[in-house]
């Protein structure tokens, strides 16, 4: 199945459009995180932005390497045996957005490739930006 649009993922389809957090103040972003043993995660899994009107999106990557924006609430953490587990937290300071939380959200960007759809997604505050970004599938925040 092929997608008809440049900016649809083939397998996820366009997901939520990240236009509705303009005007919104950034109230609390949780992070998933895979813990293996006494390693520190570099980058989360997944992402929840949670904005001021109690909406919640996530951000995380595709099989496909697509970056998936949906509107959704956060999971719980998870146990995955001898392969780690999965934990969902407060991000404190360990990401990009920890800096704007209580900013509004002045401007949304989105970057697309033919064969995968979003790849990335820049979200503007008054006293700076983060860039969320699939890479080799993985998802990358940087500011």
């Amino acid at each position: 199945m092929e997608s008809e649009k440049v900016d649809e993922c083939p397998l996820h389809g366009s997901g939520a459009h990240p236009e509705v957090l303009v005007g919104r103040r950034l109230q609390k972003v949780l992070a998933a995180w895979h813990r293996s043993g006494d390693e520190e995660p570099e980058d989360p899994l997944d992402v929840w932005l949670i904005d001021s009107q109690g909406s919640s999106t996530h951000v995380t990557t595709g099989s496909d390497w697509c970056l998936i924006v949906e509107s959704s609430s956060p999971h719980e953490g998870y146990n995955m045996g001898g392969w780690g587990h999965v934990e969902v937290v407060p991000v404190g300071d360990r990401t990009p957005f920890a800096v704007y939380l209580g900013e509004d959200v002045l401007a949304v960007s989105e970057e697309f490739e033919p064969k995968t759809g979003r790849i990335a997604l820049e979200i503007t505050f008054a006293s700076g930006r983060v860039r969320c970004r699939s890479w080799a599938g993985d998802l990358r925040l940087s500011e």
